[in-house]
Order: structure tokens, then C-alpha cells, then sequence
């Protein structure tokens, strides 16, 4: 695999750059420790379905 930037958790903050860099066009890969199910399953505040930045 090759990218230019790795982002380590998946959590609120590394989704959002992950989108963030997607749309500048720079390659990105997320990594998370936990699966799937278990990242999907737990109780978060909100959903990132739109990046936004004031």
C-alpha cells in the first residue's frame, strides 16, 4: 500500500481530516485497532456525513 498520509484512529477527528485531505486530493489511509462492528457499534455524540469547517 502506498499513500502520502497515514492517520492513526478513526475516531471524529481523524475522519474529518481523512475527508479533509480526500478533497484537497491528497492519498490518506485510516488505521483502527478495532473492527468494523465494534467502530459502528458504539455510542458516538454525532455522524460526519458532511465535512464542514468554520
Amino acid at each position: 500500500m502506498k499513500t502520502q498520509v497515514a492517520i492513526i484512529g478513526a475516531g471524529p477527528a481523524g475522519l474529518l481530516l481523512g475527508q479533509l485531505l480526500h478533497k484537497a486530493g491528497i492519498d490518506n489511509v485510516i488505521l483502527e485497532r478495532h473492527t468494523p462492528d465494534y467502530v459502528l457499534g458504539r455510542i458516538r455524540a454525532g455522524v460526519l456525513e458532511q465535512g464542514v469547517v468554520d
